[in-house]
């Protein structure tokens, strides 16, 4: 290995506040794990922001190395599963939260963290997939396993302008379903109908308690927001309609009843991609290399940052003012 040093977004606790700064590690520093990857691309989802600019509870070990996804090229590992010069990408396993992550030029992971790269996928493609949109590929999966076909009827996408929402309205329209986008931002609509949305829906009423019951518009949903969107979104869902839940950007809570479920048969399906077994995790990111159009991610990514400019970043995307995905040139 020729260097000797590399730059690291590091973030640690002073009087109760998050610091966060680029700092020069020793490789001594990295975690004890038994693989080496070297990282080139990182991304910034909404946990991401939440961790760098201290307003969420999500580092739960100090100092840390936030990044709750990467992807590189194994530099040396003793895992039976992994070659030195492989492609990888890592995703969820508490990474960017209690383990160190993806802000770094490198980092030492478990090797049973380690997803090979799927031919057809670069490391920057990757990220730009990222979590986001393996979340959004496991939302259109738990969908279709439930019995959600393109002709069932029109899917909503709540958070349509978010990452995990530009990425669903993508693969969804690619896969021939009937697109409805939820985005309270007009300067947005064009960006999500580029997407395949060939709906936008917004009014007031989505920021309002629903009734327990609301006139049947969708056959299956894709929901990124919880609180008053997803029960709004549970209230409008037609007989024996799907709702995949995999966010809460609006709130963890639910102000709802059971009358969608005992009267309409809804279906809420949880999804998560932390703690998902590495089998499904091979699968998904093959689907992602078919079923979401390369041409796309150009313009679901917003922009490209440095390490120095991710906490600025982080914070310009809990303050909406970010559409898609953004980037992380850790080098």
């Amino acid at each position: 290995m020729v260097e000797q040093t590399f730059n690291a977004l590091m973030l640690r606790e002073e009087d109760r506040k998050t610091r966060a700064a680029v700092e020069t590690l020793s490789f001594d520093a990295l975690p004890a794990e038994d693989t080496l990857v070297k990282i080139d691309y990182s991304t910034i989802n909404y946990k991401d922001a939440l961790a760098v600019t201290g307003t969420g509870k999500v580092v739960k070990a100090w100092p840390l190395v936030p990044g709750i996804d990467f992807a590189g090229t194994v530099v040396e590992t003793t895992n039976p599963q992994l070659n030195a010069g492989q492609k990888v990408v890592l995703t969820g396993w508490g990474v960017g939260e209690k383990h160190w992550g993806g802000y770094s030029q490198y980092q030492r992971v478990r090797g049973d963290w380690l997803v090979p790269l799927p031919d057809g996928l670069g490391t920057r493609e990757a990220m730009m997939v990222g979590t986001a949109g393996l979340t959004a590929m496991l939302c259109v999966s738990a969908l279709e396993s439930a019995g959600v076909t393109p002709q069932s009827g029109p899917v909503l996408v709540t958070g349509a302008t978010g990452g995990v929402g530009s990425i669903a309205v993508a693969i969804l329209k690619h896969l021939g379903y009937t697109v409805s986008a939820l985005t309270h931002n007009p300067e947005k609509h064009d960006y999500v109908r580029g997407l395949g949305a060939s709906e936008i829906v917004d009014g007031p009423q989505w920021a309002e308690s629903p009734r327990a019951l609301e006139g049947q518009r969708w056959a299956a949903a894709i929901d990124t927001v919880g609180s008053k969107v997803l029960a709004r979104v549970l209230a409008e869902m037609n007989y024996g309609g799907v709702v995949a839940a995999c966010g809460l950007a609006g709130g963890a809570d639910l102000p709802t009843t059971v009358m969608p479920f005992i009267l309409r048969c809804v279906n809420l399906i949880g999804v998560d991609s932390v703690m998902l077994p590495l089998k499904n995790r091979i699968a998904a990111w093959q689907r992602i290399v078919t079923d979401l159009p390369v041409s796309v991610l150009d313009a679901i990514t917003a922009k490209t940052v440095r390490l120095t400019e991710v906490p600025s970043a982080a914070a310009d995307l809990l303050a909406g003012k970010v559409r898609g995905r953004l980037l992380v040139d850790v080098n």
